[in-house]
C-alpha cells in the first residue's frame, strides 16, 4: 500500500472541517447548552458535511444505485439513515407502495421531505413515513408501522458503518423487521480482507469518526449480514473497477430472507 493511500483520506477530513466547522460553531455559540450534548453537536456537523459531500457522492453512484435499489426494491421500503433523501429518486413508484425513512438527524429532516415529496412519496398520502429512531430501535420501528415484520425491503446506503452495536441492529432488522421473503439492500464500504490496509483503516477510524458522526472503516458489514443466517438468497460484489487496495473498499449486496 503506498504512502498516497495511507493518507488518502485526509484530503476529505479537511474539507469536511472546512465546510463544517464554523456553521456548527455559530449554532452552538448561540446555544450553548449543546456543549452538555456531544451528539446534538456531531449531528449539527454532519448535517453540513452531508449537504455538501452527500450530492456529489450520490451523483457518482447514480448507476450503481439504480442497478440496486431501482431493480429490486418493492413493497414497504425501510431506508435505514436516509440522510437527505438521495435514495428516493431511485425508488420505482409503480413497485413501491411505502418509502419509511430512518434518520435519526432531525437536522435533515426538512430537506428528507421535499426529496422524498419530489419523488412522489408524501406524509398526507400515508405513502411517505419519517422516523427519527435509530436503527437499533426495532421496537419504535415496529410500533411506528403498526405491527409485525411490515418491510418488504431494507436499504442501507452508506450508513451501517455508523449504527451502534452493528451486528446486533443487523441482526435484529432481519429478523424483526423483514418479512419472510423480503431482502436487504446495501452498499456500505467495508473492512479490506488485506491485513495491511485494514490496519490503516483501525489506524484512522477515531479520526474519521469525529468528523463524520462515528462512522466506521473497518468493519466488515456484508460478512455480519451473512451470519444472520435465514437466507434464502445471498449476493455480494465489488464496485466495477474499484482499486482493492484503497482504504474505502465497497461491497454491495442483496439478501433474499427465507419464506
Amino acid at each position: 500500500m503506498t504512502l498516497l493511500k495511507r493518507y488518502s483520506l485526509l484530503g476529505d477530513l479537511f474539507m469536511a472541517i472546512k465546510i463544517a466547522f464554523w456553521p456548527t460553531f455559530k449554532q452552538t455559540w448561540a446555544n450553548p447548552s449543546l456543549l452538555f450534548h456531544p451528539t446534538a453537536i456531531s449531528r449539527i456537523f454532519m448535517s453540513h458535511v452531508w449537504s455538501v459531500f452527500g450530492a456529489g457522492i450520490d451523483e457518482n453512484s447514480g448507476e450503481v444505485k439504480r442497478g440496486l435499489v431501482t431493480q429490486h426494491a418493492h413493497g414497504v421500503v425501510l431506508d435505514v439513515g436516509a440522510g437527505y433523501g438521495h435514495t428516493a429518486k431511485y425508488l420505482d413508484k409503480t413497485r413501491v407502495t411505502k418509502y419509511v425513512a430512518l434518520e435519526p438527524n432531525v437536522n435533515m429532516h426538512d430537506e428528507l421531505r421535499r426529496a422524498a415529496d419530489a419523488a412522489g412519496f408524501s406524509e398526507a398520502s400515508g405513502s411517505f413515513v419519517l422516523l427519527s429512531c435509530g436503527a437499533e430501535d426495532t421496537t419504535s420501528i415496529l410500533t411506528s408501522l403498526g405491527g409485525y415484520q411490515p418491510v418488504n425491503t431494507i436499504i442501507s446506503i452508506l450508513t451501517l458503518c455508523s449504527v451502534p452495536d452493528p451486528q446486533d441492529t443487523i441482526k435484529s432488522l432481519a429478523t424483526e423487521v423483514l418479512k419472510p421473503g423480503g431482502q436487504v439492500l446495501f452498499c456500505e464500504h467495508v473492512r479490506s480482507p488485506h491485513p495491511n490496509i485494514a490496519w490503516w483503516q483501525t489506524f484512522w477510524t477515531p479520526l474519521w469518526g469525529v468528523a463524520f458522526d462515528g462512522c466506521k472503516l473497518d468493519r466488515p458489514t456484508h460478512l455480519w449480514t451473512q451470519e444472520v443466517g435465514g437466507w434464502e438468497k445471498e449476493e455480494v460484489w465489488g464496485l466495477d473497477g474499484e482499486d482493492e487496495e484503497h482504504l474505502f473498499l465497497h461491497r454491495l449486496g442483496r439478501f433474499v430472507k427465507a419464506g
